[in-house]
Parts: structure tokens; C-alpha cells; sequence
């Protein structure tokens, strides 16, 4: 049989007769006679669960199927035992409920069969292994006329009634308002070693035996993660998804991903981002974080915790939950609604469909891996990962988007800055192009609206290889390398993030943001030029920018980098910063130097020495060294010569550099004016002492 396009399987048929509607069964009494199919793994949870409900008189366990049946003793004497459900059907059991607790690629079988004998059905998840075994079997329970109940446990709890409303904007009686929803993420940080891997021959597998079966972080072990997120976001159907991205690893000996981000977006344009691992340092209780204007709240949806955080303080709430057997026996009884009922699982369905068809998970290198504890027990562990999931979920980016050493090229938008030499006479002679340093030109238009999507510089090296910038830190994660933007023009926030309104006197959360827009680049071996448009909120277009960078190689272990930037105004035009606005000492704006987190940190100027002596100054010259991952390296960054503009220094919270344009006091553009700032920086392995500085800037 065809497999059926993802267009055909999302999108309903007009052709198709809508189901008759259902009645609500007659109420009984009796305690209902439930089968189970599969008694180890999770069926050994709904065998405690159903040993609860039967001393409380409310269900009979009448038989149970597993080739390798329970231990004697754990069932009640009245019992049937099969080998399998073949066996059980053929029995004279009669049961009102099957529950199937298997294997993931044996669900879809075994859950026709279920149906087919007129039994409701509990199905854990995930509901099956692919979209066409999903339509089929929600088709099969139409049919049928009969229940499905899908075992996503985190959608029995009574927080989701109260994250509903906070993800509406409104405040409940037990938690605080967050504003308006911006996006939701989830995360989740699991240890899974070598033996979890071997329990069984489907473990980690992405199809068996020609049988799909995808077993992955995000389809398994972490897909309540994915379903309780998506359940927020009132994403239900498959249609609800406009699209679903996939970033996909493994660093296990397994087919399937054991590290993944799973991005999506609502046909309303809401950012769902789920980051996911098995290889954490230690496991921690996943959680769905809803991000909005005024604050955030944190659902633990094992339990049933939610924490909101406000500028007006923290409050937490533990909430109740509904077990989703004894809510599908009430469904029958009383026609109480289904709490994850089949046909609501069609979102998750078309993100495991995503995940079944995307790319084979990339193994991560075992370099960039640590092995903690030995034989069975072994857990690979990825080095800060926790910082990585969190970087993901903030900036709703990928692990490619955020260019790990480990990750796949991020080739969208991502081009060398400078082409290389057409001349490489002398390579291998000790020319100093043999180790020409590295520059990468982002686009940043795939950046999340949030960010202000601009063109940016990373990473950028050092002649020995070293990286002295960073992009999207959890910190800061509208931070972007090396490059020039501003927090207002004209109103339009092109910085990121929040912006600062003297009305408010403080940081607010806008739908304010801008985007530079790159129309054409062009590259030459020690020089590139840039076009670009700058575009407010509302589309419209502000500013025109030619940004132009050129490269020169000093000494074999040192190379300078100037950015010079041209805007000009298209309409009148006001640049401003939080200082113009108001905000004291915080006027940054203009070029802007992102540095990696580094060790023994020094900042100085030709005049003075620390953070404090230096932010606000203007000297000709600034200067950063530090210990970053690879060895020392010095920052030597010159002032712009067209205007003495301050310098803005960050080294205690976050590591950067700026030249600011509006310190205090906005700029003023006419219609067709324009202006100029360039800035040299120098780019060395090692630390540079006093005298080579001025060496290196005397030559400017």
C-alpha cells in the first residue's frame, strides 16, 4: 500500500460521511470487566492501578495476555491468563475495556484487533508508529462506535484546566496572570544508560523487522513532554500544526534520537519548542514552561506543579489529577469526556510522523561526549547540555541554528565572510593565509520574530582557531555575535527582547520588533559588502544600511576586522536606545561584540581598568582578554573615528562590548541623510601586553 503524502494524511476528505453521533451509554453498576495486554513495562503500573480499582469494587480483572506471564501470585485467582491477545479474544471473558500495554510498533495490530471484537479500548502511548496507522484506527473506532482512551498520563491533571486560562490570559484562582502568551516550551533532561538500551529488541529502534516502531526521546521516554505542550496550546488535531522542524541525535549506540529539539508553530501562529535528551547529567522532572508578556509558568507535569513568576514574586501551586482509566470507565458509564481521546492525539501523531520520515539521527561525536560509570550501567552524559536546552527552548532555535560543535551545518543563511584567496602561493612556507582565521556570515533570518531577525557575525575566530564570539546565550539569547543594531528606531525594536519605555520606566514586553533584512552580499578574499534593509514592525522600510567588512592579517598569531556601517534614513528617523529613554548607563546600541563565557576575564582602556572605570568612557581604545575554550586570547577594539561615542562594557553579568550610538540622547536622521560609524578590532592568540596594543592601534 501507498503510503499517503503528509497533505493528504493532515487534511480531513470533503467526501468523507461525518460520523453518526453518539449516545451516551446506559449507566451501570456492575464493576466493569477489563482485560490487559501486556503485563511488564508500564503493564506492570496498570496492574497496581487495576488491583486499586478492583478493591474498591469498580472493575474485575477478568484476563491478562503476555507471553511471559506475571509471577505467581500477582493476579487474582479468577484471572485468565493467554499468551496473547488472539488467545484472550477467543476466550469467553467478555470484556468491557482492553487495555494495551506493549511494544510500540505491536499497538496498531493489536488495537484493531481490540476493536474488531467490540471492546473499548485503552491504548498507551504512543497511539501507534505512524499517521496512516493512526487514521486507520481512528476510522476503525468510528466504525465501531467505541472508546479510545490514548495513555498520556500528564493529561489527567487538573493544572491544565488553570494553564488553559494563563495561555488565554487570564489569571485563576490559585495563579497569578502571565500576560499574553508568547510560546510555550518544554523540556526535559533524562539519564538512560547501556541497559536501557537492551531490555529489549525494540528499544532504540526506528523501524524492526521492516515494522516502524520509533522509539525515540520524543516519541517515548519524553513524549508526554510534547503531548502536555501541545494540549496547552490547544493544538489537538493535526491541522492544528502549521508546521513541525526536527533537529535529531543520537549519542547512544541506537537507530533512533536520544537528543533532539522538536520545533513546531500553531496555525495561530504560536512557537512551541521542545528540547529533549537522555543524556543529562542527572535526571531532573521535565517541564512545560508557558512564556508570556508579564511572566512565566512552570508546569512539573509528573507533579502536577505549576510555578508562576511575575515581577510581583513566585507562587506555586500542586494541583489534583484524574487517572485516565477510571475517567474512560466513567466516559462509559456516564458519558463523562475523555481526557486524551484518540482523535485528540492527531497533533502528536503529525509530530511523530515528522520525526518517522526526517533524516536518520546524527551521531554525535565522541569527542564531544563523557561516559559516566561502566559496562550496562554506562550513561552517556553531553557537556552542558542543561545550558543547550536551554538556550533552544528561549530562542526557539535548533541545535544546528545554534551551531554546536556536535550538530549538523547550519547552512541556512550561514556563508564563509571573506572567499577564499585565489592566490595560495606559499601555503606551507609559513605564509600567513595558510591559517587565515574564520568568519561566518548569518542572515539570521530564521531567527524567531522575537530576536529581531538580523544579519550577524559567528562564529568568529582567532588565527589559531579559537572562538571569541557567541550567539544566542540563555542569558541574553537576542545577543548575535559580532554586528550593529538598535533597540528603537522610530519606535521598532531592533535590538531583542524587551524594550525600555520611559512611560513605563521600565522593560516591557512589545510586539515591537523589527528585522534587518540582508538584499544582497558580496564576497572578495579580505573583503565583503552587505545591502541591507532595515524594516520596522510594521513592515515598513526605516533604513538603508551598506555594512562593509574587511580583513587584514597582522602577525601570525594576530588579524584585525573592521565593520564599518553606513545608514541611511528613508523617512525621518529617531535611533535610540534605553538611555534615550531614559534608562541610566544602559545606551547600548550601535556595534555590538558578544563574547563567550571566558576565564580571568580583564577589561581595560588606555585611561582605565575594570567594568565599572570603563563602561561610559571614551577612549580610542578598549581591550579584552580572557581564557576561553582553547587558550587566552586578546580583544583589542578601536573606536569609531567619526564620533567620540562611550563604550559599553558588561564583564560581571555576561561578557560584552559596545560602541553606543545613543548613549543618552537619540539621533536624528532627515529623509535621505545618513551616517557613518566604523570600528577596527583586533584579534589575537594569546594575551597582548600594553606596549603591542599600542603597537597594533598606532598602525590604524
Amino acid at each position: 500500500m501507498d503510503t499517503p503524502s503528509i497533505e493528504s494524511i493532515i487534511s480531513p476528505d470533503p467526501h468523507r460521511a461525518a460520523p453518526a453521533p453518539r449516545t451516551a451509554p446506559a449507566p451501570h453498576t456492575a464493576p466493569a470487566r477489563i482485560a490487559l495486554v501486556g503485563v511488564h513495562g508500564f503493564g506492570a503500573h496498570h496492574l497496581h492501578n487495576l488491583h486499586r480499582l478492583s478493591a474498591q469494587g469498580v472493575v474485575e480483572l477478568v484476563a491478562v495476555a503476555d507471553p511471559n506471564p506475571p509471577s505467581a501470585g500477582a493476579l487474582p485467582g479468577t484471572t485468565a491468563v493467554h499468551e496473547n491477545l488472539d488467545s484472550l479474544l477467543a476466550g469467553d471473558h467478555h470484556p468491557d475495556v482492553i487495555i494495551v500495554a506493549t511494544p510500540i510498533q505491536t499497538h496498531a495490530p493489536l488495537a484493531l484487533s481490540v476493536l474488531a471484537s467490540h471492546s473499548h479500548l485503552y491504548l498507551e502511548k504512543p497511539p501507534v508508529a505512524s499517521m496512516q496507522d493512526f487514521l486507520r484506527l481512528k476510522e476503525a473506532a468510528t466504525a465501531a462506535g467505541r472508546s479510545v482512551q490514548i495513555g498520556f498520563q500528564s493529561l489527567g491533571s487538573h493544572a491544565l484546566g488553570a494553564l488553559e486560562q494563563l495561555a488565554n490570559g487570564q489569571a485563576t484562582e490559585e495563579l497569578p496572570g502571565i500576560g499574553t502568551l508568547k510560546g510555550i516550551s518544554a523540556t526535559g533532561r533524562w539519564v538512560r544508560d547501556r541497559a536501557y538500551y537492551k531490555r529489549s529488541r525494540w528499544a532504540g529502534k526506528r523501524s524492526l523487522d521492516g515494522v516502524d516502531v520509533v522509539d525515540g526521546v520524543a516519541t517515548n521516554p519524553l513524549a508526554h513532554a510534547i503531548a502536555t505542550a501541545l494540549r496547552i496550546a490547544g493544538a489537538r488535531q493535526a491541522e492544528d500544526l502549521a508546521f513541525v522542524d526536527t533537529d535529531l541525535y543520537r549519542a547512544n549506540d541506537i537507530e533512533a534520537d536520544d537528543t533532539s529539539v522538536i520545533r513546531m508553530k500553531t496555525v495561530k501562529g504560536l512557537p512551541i519548542t521542545c528540547a529533549l535528551t537522555l543524556c543529562a547529567t542527572e535526571s531532573v522532572e521535565p517541564y512545560v514552561t508557558l512564556h508570556g508578556t508579564e511572566g512565566t509558568a512552570v508546569f512539573h507535569y509528573t507533579e502536577d506543579r505549576v510555578t508562576v513568576r511575575t515581577e510581583a514574586g513566585e507562587t506555586t501551586h500542586v494541583f489534583g489529577r484524574d487517572d485516565l482509566t477510571e475517567n474512560l470507565l466513567q466516559n462509559l458509564s456516564e458519558g463523562t469526556a475523555l481526557l486524551s481521546p484518540l482523535d485528540h492525539s492527531g497533533a502528536f501523531m503529525r509530530v511523530l510522523e515528522a520525526i518517522r520520515t526526517a533524516e536518520a539521527p546524527a551521531l554525535i561525536p565522541s569527542e564531544f561526549l563523557a561516559w559516566v560509570g561502566s559496562g550496562d550501567q554506562a550513561h552517556a552524559v553531553i557537556p552542558r547540555i542543561e545550558d543547550i536546552l536551554e538556550r533552544a527552548t528561549l530562542s526557539h532555535a535548533t541545535f544546528s541554528e545554534l551551531g554546536l560543535p556536535w550538530a549538523r551545518p547550519d547552512a541556512a543563511g550561514s556563508q564563509a565572510l571573506f572567499a577564499p584567496a585565489a592566490d595560495s602561493e606559499g601555503a606551507g612556507d609559513g605564509d600567513p593565509r595558510e591559517e587565515d582565521p574564520a568568519a561566518i556570515f548569518r542572515s539570521g533570518s530564521e531567527l524567531d520574530t522575537a530576536l529581531s531577525p538580523r544579519p550577524y557575525l559567528h562564529p568568529v575566530t582567532t588565527r589559531g582557531g579559537i572562538v571569541v564570539t557567541d550567539h544566542l546565550a540563555s542569558d541574553h539569547v537576542w545577543h548575535l555575535g559580532a554586528g550593529f543594531a538598535l533597540q528603537d528606531v522610530n519606535g521598532s525594536n531592533f535590538w531583542g527582547g524587551r524594550s525600555y519605555r520611559r512611560s513605563a520606566g521600565k522593560y516591557v514586553d512589545l510586539n515591537d520588533h523589527g528585522t534587518i533584512g540582508v538584499i544582497e552580499i558580496t564576497h572578495g578574499p579580505d573583503h565583503s559588502t552587505a545591502d541591507l534593509h532595515w524594516l520596522a514592525a510594521d513592515g515598513s522600510l526605516l533604513l538603508e544600511e551598506r555594512r562593509t567588512f574587511r580583513r587584514s592579517l597582522i602577525t601570525p598569531r594576530t588579524w584585525r576586522l573592521d565593520i564599518t556601517t553606513e545608514l541611511t534614513a528613508v523617512v525621518d528617523a529617531a535611533l535610540g536606545s534605553p538611555g534615550s529613554h531614559g534608562a541610566a548607563g544602559s545606551g547600548y546600541g550601535g556595534f555590538f561584540w558578544r563574547l563567550p563565557v571566558n576565564a580571568s576575564p580583564h577589561v581595560f582602556s588606555s585611561t582605565a581598568e575594570g567594568e565599572p572605570a570603563v563602561h561610559g568612557s571614551v577612549t580610542p581604545w578598549l581591550v579584552w582578554t580572557g581564557e576561553f575554550d582553547g587558550g587566552p586570547a586578546t580583544l583589542v577594539f578601536g573606536a569609531p573615528s567619526e564620533s567620540p561615542d562611550p563604550w559599553f562594557v558588561r564583564c560581571s553579568g555576561y561578557p560584552a562590548v559596545g560602541s553606543a550610538l545613543a548613549w543618552d540622547t537619540a539621533v536624528e536622521l532627515a529623509a535621505g541623510e545618513s551616517l557613518t560609524r566604523s570600528v577596527a578590532v583586533w584579534i589575537s592568540d594569546g594575551i597582548l601586553d600594553t606596549p603591542d596594543i599600542e603597537d597594533l592601534v598606532s598602525a590604524r
